[in-house]
C-alpha cells in the first residue's frame, strides 16, 4: 500500500479543521517473507491469538489450550529450521500473520499444500490473508508443485469462505480425532 502526498502539510485549512495529513494519509507497509529465528516469539503470540479466535467453540477449550501452549517460541524456531516453509506477514514491521506450506501430505494429485494460514484477529477482514495465500502459492510454484490442497475444519466457516472466495473447490471431507472429539475437515483444491 502506498502513501499519498497532497502537499497540504501545515496549511491553514488543517488548523481550521483540526486534522493533519498524518491523520488522513499514512503509509502502511505490507510484506510477506520467509520467517527468521527472531520471529519465533511473534509467531507464538500470533498463533495463540488467531487459534483462540478461529477455534473457540469448535475445539473443546482444554484441547485448544493444550494445542496453543505447545507452540512456544522454541517450537517455532524448530519449524523455521525444518524443510517446510514458514512465511510471515508483516504490517508496518510487525508480524501479524503466518502461513506454513510444503509438499502435500495426503493427496498425490495435488502436490503442494498450505498447512496453516492465520492472521491476528485484529488484522482479519482487511485482505491481508490473501498476501499469505499468494506468498505460499509462489513458494510452491518455485518448487514446481503442481496443484494445491488445503484442509479446513468444516465448522470454521470464515476459513471456508476465505478459500472459496479464492476459487478453492471442496473435493473431500474426513473426520479427525482430537482428544475426545471427532472433527470434520474439508479439502479445498486448486489445479
Amino acid at each position: 500500500l502506498s502513501s499519498l502526498d497532497l502537499g497540504r502539510k501545515g496549511s491553514s485549512r488543517d488548523a481550521d479543521v483540526g486534522y493533519s495529513d498524518l491523520m488522513l494519509w499514512s503509509r502502511t507497509d505490507v510484506r510477506v517473507r520467509r520467517a527468521r529465528m527472531m520471529d519465533a516469539q511473534s509467531l507464538s503470540d500470533v498463533h495463540g491469538r488467531s487459534w483462540l479466535s478461529a477455534y473457540r467453540g469448535i475445539i473443546p477449550h482444554a484441547q485448544l489450550k493444550s494445542l496453543i501452549d505447545r507452540r512456544t517460541a522454541a517450537w517455532w524456531r524448530g519449524a523455521i529450521r525444518s524443510r517446510d516453509t514458514v512465511m510471515v506477514l508483516e504490517v508496518a514491521g510487525e508480524v501479524v500473520g503466518y502461513a506454513t506450506c510444503g509438499p502435500s501430505r495426503t493427496n498425490r494429485r495435488f502436490e503442494g499444500e498450505i498447512y496453516e494460514l492465520y492472521v491476528d484477529p485484529n488484522y482479519q477482514g482487511l485482505g491481508f490473508g490473501e498476501y499469505l495465500f499468494e506468498g505460499c502459492r509462489a513458494v510452491l510454484d518455485e518448487r514446481c508443485h503442481r496443484g494445491l490442497i488445503v484442509w479446513v475444519l468444516s465448522d470454521n466457516h470464515p476459513a471456508r469462505r476465505f478459500y472459496e472466495a479464492r476459487g478453492g473447490r471442496a473435493i473431500a471431507e474426513m473426520d479427525e480425532r482430537l482428544g475426545t472429539v471427532s472433527l470434520s475437515k474439508r479439502a479445498y483444491t486448486w489445479d
